[in-house]
């Protein structure tokens, strides 16, 4: 797997008061939607494990990493990246209409999903309770709680799902035990993922329906259809 020599030159906060940074590197290190870098800082001993690093955006020189963003790593803190790992989105050219669904404190992983089916001419909706900066004007927004009427309409359904949250999205799409989802559907499971496929070391795993997968490496993107839930 390819290393990449990477560095923080800004750190912010998003609208809900999380760090997000922009790190610049190689554009073959920066990481497609759903795929993530395994980042690491020599200096900072408060983070001896690597930290997942996610696309938010891309710019210029590197990409902004959504949050949430190591506290210690401030600008000009020198890293190393390796990856891209995992396996990310698949947004296949068939899909017209791109429905979204953030579930963690935060739909930055998601947007950069979002802004390829845009450039396609998809229509994209964005479900999420979180607070936004500013968006695209054609990426219409509504609550999580609106979103188990819409599940017909997309060809693709992603989510941002904290794995703790995995045994209670049946409830939030409104669907009984036994109900298949009227669409397909794709879950970027957000969870630590401490060795980042070096060790196995079985922190990430995500039960499925033939055992338990590990997000590092079997995911962090899943079908829907594939877990446990």
């Amino acid at each position: 797997m390819a290393t990449y020599p990477g560095r923080v030159n800004e750190v912010r906060q998003d609208c809900g008061g999380a760090l997000e940074a922009f790190v610049a590197c190689p554009s073959s290190a920066v990481p497609p939607p759903g795929r993530y870098l395994s980042a690491y800082a020599l200096v900072d001993i408060d983070a001896p494990l690597a930290t997942p690093l996610f696309l938010s955006q891309l710019a210029p020189g590197g990409f902004w990493a959504a949050p949430p963003f190591p506290a210690s790593w401030l600008p000009g803190t020198e890293l190393i990246l390796r990856g891209p790992l995992g396996t990310g989105f698949d947004l296949s050219s068939s899909i017209a209409r791109l429905a979204l669904a953030g579930l963690s404190d935060s739909p930055a992983r998601l947007l950069p999903l979002a802004l390829v089916a845009l450039k396609r001419d998809c229509a994209v909706t964005l479900y999420t309770d979180a607070h936004l900066s500013a968006l695209p004007s054609t990426l219409e927004i509504y609550p999580l709680s609106s979103l188990h009427e819409a599940l017909t309409w997309p060809d693709l359904l992603a989510l941002d799902l904290p794995l703790e949250r995995l045994p209670a999205l049946r409830d939030l799409l409104g669907l009984q035990p036994g109900d298949l989802l009227p669409c397909p559907a794709q879950a970027l499971i957000w969870t630590p993922m401490p060795c980042a496929g070096l060790a196995e070391c079985g922190a990430c795993a995500v039960p499925s329906h033939r055992g338990y997968k590990l997000a590092c490496e079997d995911g962090p993107v899943f079908p829907i259809n594939h877990l446990e839930w």
